[in-house]
């Protein structure tokens, strides 16, 4: 027969004792590791992580009230609280089995054992193993699924040419499992079309999982993507999953990907190809099944130009590449977003719900919106925040400040210049957030600070 592909542990002073476990586990199990000191299971454990441990309950000579077996049965449990411990012990005490289950053991074996016994425990002992893992699992997936639920998706809104050519794509993409690479400049609306691209896919019952790669730093990167075992790292304090795991049978969104580094590419790549994981600290491989779809603000095709960005992981992640249009190309779209964004925020003030100014309207569907429908919404969510009368006027959408197309050289505080210069690098490098930090001479970071605070 095949060997099970689980680990065991034993652990006993006595080298006979240790040799016939061995011998017979061996021909069922594929890892069968064994000690002869309780005082090499703290680096033993820190190496490995064992489905079942067969622990004895005395290694001092003429011992027999088994508490240095107690003792290193609450280390286990405490340092691997999935693994599954059975207790071994020459002297039958019914007192001390009773004690030792409700200390977290499993079982309690008594020596000499009949082989039959010890494999059938050591096979109950496996299926608890397996639903600890699983209930672990569900605690992270469950985690991850309740921030994904919290991050409210709004629905794709427009009439426009332009927003109806990415909704005919979508439709004509979704129910296929191509990988989709989406782009288009801050506040275009990317991950809504990510997720109505889920929406309208055969993984639409599954998990839709956004990953912010561009708020990961490196040396976290195969942690959040890939997950890790405990002690793989100093932070690591128990196993993680990792976000691809989550995703599995679902759809996996990797926004801002142009900003991962060269070595994180590589390793993306290697996932994307192979189709499975290894968490960090461990070496064996976890099958996955995600679609994926990517999103970025950054010229990838130039990027690939001056090899700060693998040509073959550029081609791997667009399959299928949809350009999200900017606001300026559909102001025709700009009353209906307005009406969606009022209706929202007078639910969420509790306001009463106002008209707009035929002239604001006007007024605002000639400004250029650099800051697309996310400027858009923050400016709405403004408006209704101040709101006093029955009626919006333009002035209400921007308080104490000047949109750039309307009052270029209006500026009265320093925020104003501060956001004009934002404005003009992120315009004069296609929205390049790496090469506008430099050219600012600012960290990416405090780039993508000043973006949030002035609704960019």
């Amino acid at each position: 027969m095949s060997k099970l592909n689980h680990s065991i542990l034993i652990i006993d002073d006595d080298p006979g004792i240790l040799e016939s476990a061995v011998m017979f586990l061996e021909e069922y199990f594929s890892l069968v590791k064994d000690l002869n000191s309780p005082q090499e299971i703290t680096d033993c454990l820190n190496e490995n992580d064992f489905d079942v441990i067969l622990l004895d309950m005395n290694f001092r000579k003429g011992s027999v009230d088994g508490k240095e077996g107690l003792y290193w049965l609450k280390y286990i449990r405490d340092t691997k609280p999935a693994s599954v411990v059975l207790l071994m012990t020459a002297f039958g005490d019914i007192e001390l089995a009773v004690e030792s289950m409700k200390r977290g053991a499993f079982d309690f074996i008594q020596k000499p054992w009949k082989n039959a016994r010890l494999l059938a425990s050591i096979m109950a002992g496996l299926e608890l193993r397996k639903s600890r893992m699983e209930v672990k699992k569900l605690k992270q997936t469950q985690k991850i699924l309740t921030e994904a639920i919290d991050r409210r998706y709004e629905p794709v809104i427009g009439t426009s040419p332009a927003i109806e050519r990415i909704i005919n794509l979508v439709e004509k993409v979704a129910d296929t499992d191509a990988n989709v690479l989406l782009l288009g400049e801050n506040g275009t609306g990317k991950d809504l079309v990510a997720h109505l691209i889920h929406r309208h896919s055969l993984r639409k019952a599954k998990p839709f999982i956004r990953v912010d790669l561009g708020s990961i730093p490196e040396t976290l990167f195969e942690s959040e993507l890939f997950g890790h075992k405990k002690g793989a790292f100093t932070d690591a304090t128990e196993d993680k999953t990792g976000r691809f795991e989550i995703a599995t049978e679902g759809t996996i969104f990797l926004d801002e990907i142009g900003n991962l580094s060269l070595n994180m590419q590589a390793k993306l790549l290697s996932v994307l190809q192979n189709r499975k994981v290894i968490r960090l600290g461990s070496s064996k491989e976890i099958p996955i099944d995600v679609r994926l779809i990517c999103a970025t603000i950054m010229n990838l095709d130039g990027m690939v130009r001056q090899n700060t960005f693998r040509e073959d992981l550029y081609y791997r992640i667009n399959t299928f590449m949809m350009v999200i249009p900017p606001l300026r190309n559909r102001k025709s779209d700009i009353k209906l977003l307005l009406d969606h964004f009022i209706r929202i925020f007078v639910k969420k003030y509790g306001k009463d719900l106002p008209k707009i100014e035929l002239s604001a309207v006007e007024k605002l569907e000639k400004y250029n919106w650099p800051g697309n429908v996310r400027e858009l919404k923050n400016a709405v969510e403004r408006a209704i925040i101040l709101q006093e009368g029955n009626a919006l006027k333009y002035s209400d959408f921007f308080p104490g400040q000047y949109p750039m197309d309307e009052a270029e050289n209006k500026i009265t505080t320093l925020d104003d210049l501060e956001k004009k210069a934002i404005i003009r690098v992120l315009i004069s490098n296609s929205g390049n957030i790496t090469k506008s930090a430099e050219d600012l001479g600012i960290h990416r970071n405090a780039l993508y600070r000043r973006i949030e605070k002035y609704g960019l």
